[in-house]
């Protein structure tokens, strides 16, 4: 077994903190161009997804499997129906 020899000064010696190794991304004018174009058609494909998922949620087919077109072209424009209460009228009181 190999010991380790003292220092001659006979001072301890402080044992060396370790610290982590950090990572440094280091871009040129056009790595920074390419990841802006990146995030721009990631945000952009994120959008028209949301506007499409958004429509089809908020106006889904009739379950008859026809579209909205064709009952738009009908003239029933409105998706609620509005209904009308049936049974005795109040007569108006002079």
């Amino acid at each position: 077994m190999v010991q380790k020899k003292k220092p001659a000064s006979g001072k301890k010696r402080k044992p060396k903190k370790r610290t982590a190794k950090r990572f440094r991304f280091q871009f040129g004018l056009r790595g920074v161009a390419g990841v802006a174009v990146a995030l721009f058609c990631l945000f952009l494909w994120m959008f028209l997804l949301g506007i499409w998922a958004g429509q089809t949620i908020l106006l889904p087919a009739d379950s008859s499997g026809s579209n909205r077109s064709s009952s738009a072209a009908v003239g029933d424009t409105s998706p609620v129906k509005i209904l009308k209460p049936t049974g005795r009228e109040k007569k108006a009181v002079p």
